[in-house]
């Protein structure tokens, strides 16, 4: 399968967690070795301050510190994709001028958030943006936090004007997916990423060009195999391979939902999956996050155990 419209991206690009040590401070050795499982597991580029890197409750020298590290260890090899996450317009432009001092080769922005916006001011948002900064933009569509759904005429607008070379799609809208995948398939230059783990052979059959998952933290190399597959028409083994990232993916459910929240369950089911595989030594969370325990941390190398990981 040839990707007609020569994206510039495509791949998989996961977001990279952000590894904490015991007593919460950023762990610098622990990140430069995601990195490192990462990019030998073949991933096409990293996303940096993403929903699974934690990026709402980092400060700004967290941040900084997250970014700067990341690109020392990344060493030119892939792109650097960073989040440039704040509300509004002037607030992202400022936070996107430093990541790109920092050395972000592209930009990932969410609509505005806590603001409420229209469809106007949201398309005026990434103009806006775009303008100031003059970097490759992908828009991020996550209602989940944005609270705000980015429309596919929206998209297409600001693709075919060259504001945003992409779309990161979380939004869960099928849909809408395949619909934005319809309407800027012609465009050149232009990408689509799923960023939901269990359905990319789905969308890569329907012509996404990607996938951003938060579980090729802990999988790259499947994610890689499963993108190949895909890629070469090769659906069988694309859709085999899938099938067992599903199954890896059930160690987002074993945290006790009683004692965990939604977000912290995930995010430290990946950072727990890393301990168990040597990556990371801690699966410290943000505060006021609660750590997984030693009961969940058994339950999931068992499940990586299950699916060939340990």
């Amino acid at each position: 399968m040839a990707f007609a419209n020569n994206p510039k991206y495509t791949g998989v690009i996961p977001p990279v967690v952000t590894p904490r040590t015991a007593d919460g401070a950023i762990d610098i050795p622990g990140l430069q070795a995601v990195v490192e499982h990462l990019i030998t597991g073949g991933v096409t580029g990293l996303f940096v301050l993403g929903s699974s890197g934690e990026v709402p409750y980092l400060t700004n020298a967290e941040r900084a510190l997250v970014v700067s590290t990341i690109r020392e260890a990344n060493a030119g090899r892939v792109p650097l994709i960073v989040g440039a996450n704040e509300q509004t317009t002037e607030r992202v432009i400022e936070e996107g001028r430093a990541m790109i001092e920092l050395g972000a080769d592209a930009l990932v922005v969410t609509t505005p958030y806590y603001a409420l916006s229209n469809a106007a001011e949201v398309e005026a948002h990434f103009r806006a943006v775009h303008a100031a900064l003059q970097i490759d933009i992908f828009a991020y569509d996550v209602p989940v936090r944005t609270h705000v759904k980015l429309s596919v005429a929206t998209a297409v607008a600001l693709a075919k004007d060259g504001v945003i070379v992409g779309v990161k799609d979380s939004s869960g809208d099928d849909v809408s997916f395949r619909q934005l995948l319809l309407a800027t398939r012609d465009i050149e230059g232009f990408s689509v990423f799923t960023g939901h783990e269990v359905v990319v052979d789905g969308a890569m059959l329907g012509g996404a060009h990607g996938v951003v998952p938060g579980l090729g933290n802990v999988d790259p190399a499947g994610y890689r195999r499963l993108f190949d597959a895909a890629v070469s028409g090769d659906f069988a083994t694309a859709a085999k391979e899938q099938d067992r990232l599903t199954d890896v993916f059930e160690i987002v459910y074993t945290p006790d939902s009683s004692r965990v929240s939604g977000g912290a369950a995930g995010l430290g089911a990946f950072k727990t999956a890393l301990v168990a595989l040597g990556v990371i030594g801690c699966n410290k969370m943000s505060t006021p996050m609660e750590d997984l325990n030693e009961a969940e941390a058994s339950a999931i190398s068992g499940i990586l155990t299950r699916t060939g990981l340990l």
